[in-house]
């Protein structure tokens, strides 16, 4: 058999090898740019409602304190 040997030109075999793997620059900022928003929204309606009672997302958070530390 006279066949020549396949060469790994294929992009996948590279990346699987280790070799040359890079994220472009959204692949990071955009999840950090939605964490943030999302942060932002959450301390923004904490500090809108002012009538005193306990807030949604604490009586969320109390309940999980409770249930995971019994």
């Amino acid at each position: 058999m006279s066949g020549r040997t396949a060469l790994m030109t294929n992009p996948r075999h590279r990346a699987a090898a280790g070799s040359d793997i890079r994220l472009r620059w959204w692949a990071l900022a955009l999840p950090v740019a939605a964490f943030s928003a999302l942060l932002f929204l959450l301390a923004a309606s904490a500090q809108a409602d002012a009538s005193g009672g306990p807030q949604p997302v604490s009586q969320l958070v109390e309940h999980a304190r409770s249930s995971w530390l019994g």
